[in-house]
Order: C-alpha cells, then structure tokens, then sequence
C-alpha cells in the first residue's frame, strides 16, 4: 500500500494522547477465504461472490504466526493495550473489528469498548477504505461516536474507494480528524 510506513509516527503519538488503546490485528489462517491463491484462477484484486456477499480477492497477507501478520516494528505499542484479532477463521474474511462480515460473527471490540464504558472512539490505520470504512460504519451502528484521524489511514484505492469511504462515513456522522 503506497506511503503505509507514514501512518506510524502519526499513530504512535496518537496512542500517547489515550488512556485505553486498542489494536486490532489481521490474524488469517492459511488458505483463507480471501486470499486469491485459495481461488485457483482468480487475480488479485478480483471479486467472487461468497454466501456472505461480494469479496475482494488479496494478495496473502496477515497469515497467523508469520512476520507478515506482526504490528509494525517502529509500532510503540503500550503494555495495556488491548489485540482484537480479525479475520480468524478460514471460511469469512473480517474487515470490521465490530463483524465478521457474514455480518453475524462478533470481532470483540465491542465487547471490549462496552467493559470499559466507552461511547468515543477514534480510529486510525490500514486501510481507510476497507478495515477503517467498515469499523466505523459498524461503530456508528452501535452507537458509538466516531473521529477517523485522516493522517494516520492510507488506503489501497481501487476505483475511488477512498473517496467513496469518505462519503460513506460522513453519511452517517463519523467526524474526520
């Protein structure tokens, strides 16, 4: 993803500025649903139809246990933070950290945000206009309040869909900061 290393010092200070951080983290099985060489035949960036909807085919990525699926390495992560790990089973790819996106399968952050009593939260990170678009599309639908800090996404773009993130999200009130 072009210019993804940027987004780091942008978020290590962010995580300075809040008492409770929560990462979440791509943590796929081998084979997984979304990977274009679990399709024999399909390119990445292609798209299929699954019982849960349309998904893009990606390159692998995040495979659980390797160094690709590890926070970055200048990441200055505090000793509290919370992992909620997405995209864990093989058959549903996870873009919200709220929904698996069958739409039924509950990430954790919710159940973590709702332990502490949070009803704000700002998000930041890879990519705008997939993992962040669908956790605050989702975190509205919860109630939550949401700011998506600008400077700390970059997205992968396919056809305008950063743009069309942005306009999605604005839709429903999430706040960019």
């Amino acid at each position: 993803m072009p210019d993804a290393d940027a987004i780091v010092p942008v978020v290590n200070g962010l995580m300075r500025e809040f008492r409770r951080v929560m990462l979440t983290q791509d943590w796929h099985p081998p084979g997984h649903v979304s990977f274009a060489s679990s399709h024999p035949g399909s390119l990445v960036f292609g798209r299929i139809t699954l019982p849960y909807g349309e998904q893009v085919l990606w390159p692998d990525h995040c495979v659980a246990g390797t160094p690709g699926a590890a926070f970055h390495p200048r990441l200055e992560i505090p000793e509290d933070a919370v992992v909620v790990r997405k995209g864990i089973h093989r058959g549903i790819d996870s873009y919200s950290a709220f929904l698996e996106n069958d739409r039924k399968t509950p990430v954790g952050l919710d159940a973590r945000l709702r332990e502490i009593s949070a009803g704000e939260i700002a998000l930041a990170g890879l990519a705008t206009d997939y993992c962040v678009l669908h956790t605050a599309l989702d975190a509205r639908a919860l109630g939550y309040e949401v700011t998506v800090i600008e400077s700390g996404c970059r997205g992968m773009n396919l056809d305008g869909s950063v743009a069309d993130a942005w306009s999605r999200m604005e839709k429903v009130g999430v706040r960019r900061g």
